[in-house]
């Protein structure tokens, strides 16, 4: 007798399988991410053909199989046909739902995720689909949410290398600070450029060879001396006394010096007062309420971005369509 099973899900991605059949990869509540084939889908009279296609949320019977599951009905719960009536929404639904397949598990509940993305996903149906700006401010809000569930999220509220507060400064316009990928977030810049210099000088401190100089924070691992050690003045009846003065100077000087410095993170972009008082409030539902308003969420998404690339180890493809859509749209949108 077949085995079959129950599930609530959305579809994340389809691709054809064999001559008619669709493999749909599913984010559901109860199981996490499955894949299942859709057979048939792909005919013009299938029943599965709009149930298997991208963003449907489906109530799911699925019947176990060899290798892949089959899903054997599908009654739609919800689905988004403005997404696709909008290429901006589309692309910014896509990245989404690609950040969602890097960090889904399966065999797991994912109850949170799930809702977390049908959250985003309505948000962006519901927008002007004249307002470009919105577009890509809910979308760096939708990645900012999902990091964040991921436990992922950057700091943004502090100098990841002094731990202090940062205040954006508003009065003046050549203010920056940075942000880095491998640090975990932002930098103070005033702080950074002390950890460089203290860097060079420790460098420039070390002594040479079985020198003793050197600064603060440095170790100097000797050998412990031994009856036969070169440290040690050598016995009448030590093959060393049979050494010549040049061997026994070389000797001498061959020890380690180790040296800790913390290591100094490389900025990926600096941001101005503006983008980083956003970075601070996005963890707020309140900012979307004037995102069109606010400039630079252009650096805003590119900055999460790269953030996102960094710590899920893959790239994010659905973002060049980002880029080729608001690079279209610059002049109306910025």
């Amino acid at each position: 007798m077949t085995k079959t099973y129950k599930a609530i899900g959305i579809n994340l991605k389809a691709q054809g399988f064999g001559e008619s059949d669709r493999l749909v990869t599913i984010l559901t509540r109860e199981l996490g991410l499955i894949r299942v084939v859709a057979p048939g889908s792909r005919k013009h009279n299938s029943s599965l053909g709009g149930r298997s296609g991208m963003f449907v949320v489906n109530e799911l019977l699925i019947a176990k199989g060899r290798s892949l599951d089959k899903m054997t009905q599908a009654q739609t719960i919800k689905s988004y046909p403005g997404l696709a009536k909008n290429l901006g929404k589309l692309a910014a639904s896509q990245y989404l739902a690609e950040i969602v397949l890097c960090q889904a598990l399966s065999e797991q509940p994912q109850e949170e995720l799930y809702e977390l993305l049908n959250e985003h996903l309505s948000r962006l149906e519901a927008l002007p689909n004249t307002d470009n700006k919105s577009i890509l401010a809910h979308l760096a809000h939708g990645v900012f949410h999902l990091l964040a569930l991921a436990g992922l999220t950057p700091q943004v509220q502090v100098c990841c290398l002094t731990g202090r507060s940062l205040t954006p400064d508003f009065t003046d316009p050549h203010w920056r600070v940075g942000f880095s990928m491998s640090a975990g977030g932002t930098v103070c810049l005033q702080a950074l450029a002390r950890l460089r210099e203290s860097g060079r000088e420790s460098v420039g401190g070390v002594g040479g060879v079985g020198g003793k100089e050197g600064k603060e924070g440095e170790e100097d691992i000797t050998p412990p001396l031994s009856p036969h050690s070169p440290h040690s003045p050598p016995s009448p009846h030590s093959p060393l006394s049979l050494t010549s003065p040049a061997i026994v100077k070389e000797k001498l000087s061959s020890y380690q010096t180790i040296i800790h410095r913390q290591e100094t993170p490389v900025l990926s972009s600096r941001l101005n007062a503006t983008e980083l008082s956003i970075l601070q409030q996005l963890s707020q539902s309140e900012i979307m309420q004037d995102a069109a308003r606010n400039s630079g969420w252009l650096s805003i998404e590119q900055i999460l971005r790269q953030y996102a690339q960094y710590h899920f180890g893959r790239p994010i493809r659905s973002a060049a369509l980002i880029d080729s859509y608001f690079a279209a749209n610059h002049d109306a949108t910025f």
